[in-house]
């Protein structure tokens, strides 16, 4: 059983995160601490002078209720949101933290994930802890 688990949240229609969800729910021990971590991309420095600043803030607080409703949902659960590049947020995250654990959704990887790699393998490769991915 792991005391310190870190699930990373995609809002992606084709990510399965009650299945993380519940995952992270059967291995957590009993008091765990269960991270819901959301990494919001950076947006580019030349695309930012067309995005209104209203709507980074509206953004990030819709995440942010998103985050803490889903973590009511299991138990010593939190949520966090970061930015950054996913796979190396979510890595370095983890180091941070201290997870002993992390439970990634992942897709049927296609082509272009065994060329470029998913956010999953990246977190699969170069995680210093138990990687646990969800399909």
């Amino acid at each position: 059983m792991y005391r310190n688990i870190l699930v990373p949240i995609s809002f992606d229609d084709d990510r399965k995160i009650e299945a993380a969800l519940s995952v992270a729910r059967t291995l957590a021990a009993e008091g765990a601490r269960i991270v819901l971590l959301h990494v919001i991309e950076h947006v580019p420095a030349y695309a930012l002078h067309y995005v209104p600043g209203d709507l980074l803030k509206a953004t990030r607080d819709g995440l942010l209720a998103e985050l803490d409703g889903l973590s009511q949902t299991v138990p010593g659960g939190e949520g966090a949101l970061v930015e950054g590049h996913a796979g190396r947020t979510i890595l370095d995250f983890a180091d941070e933290h201290e997870a002993d654990c992390i439970v990634i959704a992942s897709h049927r990887p296609g082509m272009q994930d065994y060329l470029l790699g998913s956010t999953a393998a990246q977190v699969v490769r170069h995680a210093a802890c138990a990687v646990m991915v969800v399909r």
